[in-house]
């Protein structure tokens, strides 16, 4: 019987095995024993400023500004829920101090970004409500003009350094998904033609 098919799923379970250790020597040895890290950890040089963690009790809000400093420029922020649970909802209502809305959103998962176009230095205002039925605790982070950042074009950043072999090792995962799929429909055609092969002998 052809075992091309076994050859080719095996080929692809090596790329997934390779993947994850290519994405395993990258992060930082204790993400894997906490699911509390920071997202700010893992990529500092991409954040301005990074807010201090705040508890949060269910129903209560609070409230965190930030000031930008220049005209016509894009603001990355992002929210993290640190030690993340399925029913944990936050609301964020954002605004400057003259109450112009700069939108409302709303995050049912671990972390959320959003980019804010800014017309004129501003200071905003980030009023967040914790909507879910237990205590959460947050960090909230800024990046003024992230388009213009030497973030992504120093390739000697720790964010690169980290990002690049993580999406290497992404691509490297869905195709050996894909290969090893391939590989079982291979292997299940092979041994259809092999058993119709035996009837006819």
């Amino acid at each position: 019987m052809n075992k091309r098919g076994l050859i080719i799923f095996v080929f692809g379970l090596i790329l997934v095995i390779v993947s994850f250790s290519i994405a395993a020597s990258v992060i930082p040895s204790d993400v894997s024993e906490s699911n509390n890290l920071p997202m700010s950890i893992l990529f500092e040089e991409m954040f301005d400023e990074v807010s201090d963690e705040v508890l949060i009790i269910p129903g209560d809000s609070t409230f965190v500004s930030y000031g930008t400093l220049s005209s016509n420029v894009s603001l990355l922020w992002g929210m993290q829920i640190l030690d993340y649970q399925s029913d944990d909802q936050i609301s964020i209502i954002i605004s400057n101090i003259f109450g112009d809305d700069y939108g409302k959103f709303v995050q049912n998962e671990s972390i959320m970004f959003e980019l804010l176009e800014i017309p004129q230095s501003d200071t905003l205002n980030f009023e967040i409500k914790n909507l879910g039925p237990r205590n959460v605790a947050i960090l909230i982070m800024f990046s003024e003009d992230p388009e213009n950042s030497n973030v992504f074009s120093n390739s000697n950043s720790s964010a690169m350094k980290m990002i690049f072999p993580l999406a290497i090792s992404g691509v490297m995962i869905l195709l050996g998904i894909t290969v090893s799929i391939i590989g079982i429909f291979v292997f299940l055609i092979d041994l259809k033609n092999y058993q119709n092969n035996k009837r006819d002998y």
